[in-house]
């Protein structure tokens, strides 16, 4: 099956567990970057900070404009870099993607501060960093749009809920992959992500 061809209402919780979340474990690779997916997530600024603790990779690349949410609030990518400053990060080891709006652009904008601080053809891997149930269209999004020798790890926040193992215990967390679930079947129908088979 197809990701266009998925009926969210019929999946089991076996069956959206499996879309969600097999195969995205952390290979604990190192890489050439760690990327941000954008959010004003601690968790995710936590993650990403851990990851570059344990020189994983040398540089954080923190992206998004939070322009969706019609606020005037700090972009998103602002507020991340803010805060792993306050946790040691060196600001001169944090780049800045501030125009994105949703996931998409969080890939696509993101390869114009890649190519531009490193050259997209140097690339070998970038480790990821985004929600549990966020990281399949995430990765689905990089494999659609980044050039196809960039290998990826990808490192979900460490949340206690909303992993596997428990996401449905949280109404938030359910709601959250309840909706993942049919951004995928959406966006692969509109040809804006790969429509593989799963």
């Amino acid at each position: 099956m197809r990701f266009s061809e998925i009926e969210p209402e019929r999946l089991s919780r076996d069956q959206i567990t499996a879309l969600l979340f097999d195969g995205l474990e952390d290979d604990g690779m190192n890489g050439d970057c760690i990327l941000v997916f954008g959010a004003r997530s601690l968790l995710r600024v936590k993650k990403a900070a851990e990851l570059y603790e344990a020189k994983r990779a040398p540089y954080i690349l923190v992206s998004g404009s939070g322009a969706r949410w019609g606020n005037d609030e700090t972009p998103e990518a602002i507020w991340m870099r803010d805060q792993l400053i306050n946790r040691g990060i060196p600001s001169d080891r944090i780049l800045l993607e501030l125009k994105a709006e949703n996931t998409t652009e969080n890939v696509i904008a993101s390869m114009l501060v890649l190519q531009q601080r490193f050259g997209l053809h140097a690339l070998k891997r970038l480790l990821i960093v985004s929600s549990p149930y966020h990281m399949k269209r995430c990765l689905l999004s990089l494999k659609t749009y980044m050039p196809k020798h960039i290998a990826y790890s990808l490192c979900s926040d460490d949340r206690i809920i909303g992993q596997r193992t428990n996401w449905w215990t949280d109404p938030n967390e359910k709601s959250y992959i309840l909706k993942e679930v049919k951004s995928i079947k959406k966006y692969a129908e509109l040809g804006i992500l790969l429509d593989e088979e799963w």
